[in-house]
């Protein structure tokens, strides 16, 4: 004997039907069954409209030929022409009744829960009636039946207790009458004592198929839905979210009860009581074999079952000295709440028992505040108890699993994750039986603290990276085309996939909630997009409000640096190659520094120094394990190493700077590296990061141009200069060949002071052997005194820019 309880969905189309039908003629084949059907999908809402606005005296004939047509469409679909009449004429007697009652409320203006639950009830009934006579057509012996006759309860309306002994003594008497006939009965609604119509509760079709699967003995109780079983999360909210082979009752429970819709809470206990286990099937996927809640489930390797949300909930919280020390006190706050119907979801109280929090539904935020104002007025007047404070605007998030029971770090992954997401935690309740961590957080942050909580339990998933770039020139198409090709890797060998939500240059910028396809990015920046204006590209980025968000900056302005400490400040992370913002004001450099560390965010900065070269993070690494930096010399202009490098023989010196700018080794300005100006931004920026407050003026250089060259007012200008200045830097070419030197401008850090000079070097010296546009730096550290350590790689050039940037990506990707 198998339950099949098929939802609203499943009864809410001619095609729905059909496939309902099928699954159930396949069952009956296999063992006996029992239908449990709910109203068809919308149904129950549209009544309980109409119950509401003949209550307030508005017109609902509307709504209600509405429901009758939804209903005949499926005859006239389903039933052949000579089939229709009977179920028509029982349909319309129920729709007649319906109408009496509404006009009964119309009349009063009284909807009273009595009242409202046998409004309610017509949508199982007509459900059931319609699909059991579709049914005849190809199963022998089918029966409709009015579960509302089988299944007793109290008499408290909307959510009535189940007289267990009596319902199942009943349902056992009426199946042994009927042994062999396909029930199809109606889920939802029972009966009281009085026989008066009573409901389970919204989802109570569920409750029913489980008292009936109780009563019977059934092997297993089916709730067959629109989607595949249970789900490690709500996949309208996480797109990652799979489904779960099988789950405990107890995490089942505690899934449904902290909003997981696929079950109703109450519909685990009467199968848990007998151990019957309960299949999540879906009617529109019928191979899916189903997620398994039963008692003996195998060990998981998941470190999590899965993560579940109330979307609405409020808080009060409770405070003062009155409290402390005070017996029974709490027993005394929640048996006033429990004795008015006030549902406490999560409570929580600090061990000096100053407070006590606990959460709510909306509805019932001012009514417990009524409550708890009449009940401690003498408390709340003499000053022991603070006024009781109501938040708003929340949500509950839960991480469920029995596997969380004696494993340490649980609670360190879940809080990580959402601060690293810049996620606040109002209020947190684990039970000591650690099947459950629950938080309470901003509504509007739940949905960016389930990815990124699901994304930190489930490592064999990708983690996705959401990156915002500004800057599409030679550097930004670079990046984007390496991440086109090395996506596929990232994602098989990282478990990493990084997607590009949003881009930006100085005239367009083009954000999509859908992430942008980076073969395409060209055209829909060009056709799509709408006029730049950085201001709103932030908003729109920190609008998202998406997990894991990484701001990458691949221009060389100095607007968008004035947003670094908003974005950083919103727990989103910089991937930065502009020099700007950190070779500015000490004081902004610090700032970002302590906003990246407050906000539990990282700000990389990698290119700033040595293009694709690991500077900064060799020289962290060596700070961080506690050597000790003596010294560093660097040549750390690509630019300018591949000018000397190549100003020989009969090259003159501006045709290698033109050839240079060609070959995009320099900045758009050639001015910006001849000047030394990058030079200077990079070596501060070195000196920072080794611990030193230095500001630009401290750092001393000497030029390697003529006056002249320096006063150009325009690129232009600056070339005819260079130009004009020929014999000038053939004297120096001169000089150096002679003494069988080269010319390298070099920068220097030593006792806490900064030099760049023009040096003639020979074959002694480690800087000598220099060739293209490589960078060189030696760090001289108590470690490596006797022999320095040398970086040396290509320092220029759109590719190893662009690579350092990824890379720099990818790190943030690894937290």
């Amino acid at each position: 004997m198998n339950i099949l309880k098929f939802g609203g969905t499943s009864v809410g189309s001619a095609s729905s039907i059909s496939a309902l039908l099928a699954i159930v003629s396949e069952a009956r084949e296999k063992n006996d069954c029992v239908v449990v059907l709910s109203a068809m999908s919308g149904v129950t809402n549209l009544l309980l409209d109409m119950a509401e606005k003949a209550q307030l005296g508005e017109d609902y004939t509307a709504q209600l030929r509405t429901l009758e047509e939804k209903h005949f469409d499926v005859i006239r679909s389903l039933l052949p022409a000579s089939a229709q009449n009977p179920v028509f004429t029982k349909l319309k007697i129920y729709f007649n009744e319906l109408e009496d009652i509404l006009q009964a409320v119309f009349n009063l203006k009284e909807l009273t829960a009595q009242s409202k639950d046998l409004v309610l009830s017509y949508g199982e009934r007509c459900s059931t009636f319609m699909v059991s006579h579709i049914a005849k057509q190809e199963q022998a012996d089918v029966l409709a039946v009015d579960g509302s006759e089988l299944i007793k309860t109290d008499s408290d309306y909307g959510q009535a207790k189940v007289n267990m002994p009596l319902s199942e003594m009943l349902i056992n008497e009426f199946y042994s009458h009927h042994v062999g006939k396909l029930l199809f009965v109606t889920g939802f609604i029972s009966s009281n004592d009085e026989g008066r119509v009573t409901t389970l509760g919204r989802g109570g079709s569920d409750y029913t198929a489980a008292i009936w699967g109780s009563a019977l003995n059934a092997r297993e109780i089916q709730i067959w839905t629109d989607v595949n079983g249970m789900l490690t999360a709500d996949p309208r909210i996480v797109e990652k979210a799979f489904s779960l082979t099988e789950l405990s009752y107890t995490e089942a429970m505690e899934l449904s009860y902290f909003g997981a819709k696929v079950i109703y809470p109450p519909t685990m206990t009467p199968a848990f009581l007998k151990k019957i286990p309960i299949v999540i099937k879906n009617t529109f996927d019928a191979s899916f074999p189903g997620t398994y809640i039963r008692h003996d489930v195998k060990a998981s390797d998941l470190p999590i079952k899965g993560l579940s949300s109330i979307d609405d909930i409020s808080i009060l919280n409770l405070s003062g000295s009155g409290m402390v020390g005070k017996t029974g006190f709490s027993g005394r706050l929640f048996s006033l709440l429990s004795r008015e119907q006030v549902n406490v979801v999560l409570i929580t109280q600090s061990s000096s028992e100053h407070s006590i929090t606990f959460a709510v539904k909306p509805a019932d935020a001012i009514k417990a505040l009524n409550l708890i104002s009449k009940e401690f007025e003498l408390e709340l007047q003499a000053k022991k108890l603070e006024y009781p404070e109501v938040e708003n605007g929340l949500s509950v998030l839960a991480i469920v699993g029995e596997n969380m029971k004696h494993t340490p770090g649980m609670s360190a992954r879940l809080f990580n994750a959402l601060g690293r997401n810049g996620v606040n935690v109002r209020a947190i309740a684990q039970g000591s039986s650690e099947y459950n961590i629950s938080v309470i957080l901003a509504k509007a942050d739940l949905s960016k603290a389930l990815n990124a909580v699901h994304d930190a339990f489930y490592s064999e998933l990708k983690k996705t990276l959401h990156v915002f770039c500004l800057g599409t020139g030679n550097i930004g198409k670079t990046l984007f085309h390496q991440l086109e090709i090395q996506m596929p890797f990232l994602a098989k060998n990282n478990d990493l996939e990084v997607k590009v939500m949003g881009m930006s240059n100085s005239r367009q910028m083009y954000l999509s909630k859908g992430g942008l396809n980076l073969q395409d990015w060209q055209r829909k920046l060009d056709e799509v997009a709408e006029p730049a204006d950085l201001k709103q590209f932030v908003a729109q980025m920190k609008a998202m409000n998406l997990p894991n968000c990484v701001f990458v900056d691949n221009t060389a302005s100095a607007t968008p640096v004035n947003y670094y400490k908003e974005i950083l400040e919103s727990s989103i992370s910089i991937v930065t190659c502009n020099k700007i913002g950190n070779s500015a004001d000490l004081e902004q450099y610090q700032a970002f520094k302590k906003a990246a560390r407050t906000y539990g965010v990282d700000f990389y900065y990698e290119t700033n120094v040595g293009a694709g070269l690991p500077i900064i993070r060799t020289l962290r690494d060596l700070m961080m394990s506690g050597d000790k930096v003596a010294r560093i010399e660097a040549i750390l202009s690509g630019t300018i190493s591949y000018i000397f490098n190549n100003f020989k023989g009969d090259k003159l010196f501006h045709h290698v700077v033109k050839e240079a700018q060609e070959k995009g080794y320099t900045e758009p300005d050639p001015r910006d590296d001849l000047n030394g100006k990058d030079f200077i931004r990079k070596m501060l920026i070195l000196a920072r990061d080794a611990g030193y407050a230095m500001e630009e003026k401290d750092i001393s250089i000497e030029s390697m141009l003529p006056p002249a060259c320096l006063a150009a007012s325009s690129v232009d200008d600056f070339y005819q200069e260079l130009e004009n200045n020929a014999a000038y830097f053939e004297n120096m070419k001169t000089q150096a060949t002679e003494n069988n030197q080269v010319l390298r401008y070099i920068g220097k850090l030593e006792d806490g002071k900064v030099e760049i000079t023009l040096q003639m070097v020979d074959e002694s010296h480690p800087f000598f052997a220099l060739s293209g546009s490589d960078n060189i730096i030696s760090f001289t550290t108590d470690r490596y005194k006797e022999r320095p350590l040398v970086i040396k790689g290509p320092g220029a050039g759109a590719e190893v820019t662009a690579a350092g940037v990824f890379a720099d990506i990818i790190n943030v990707g690894k937290k």
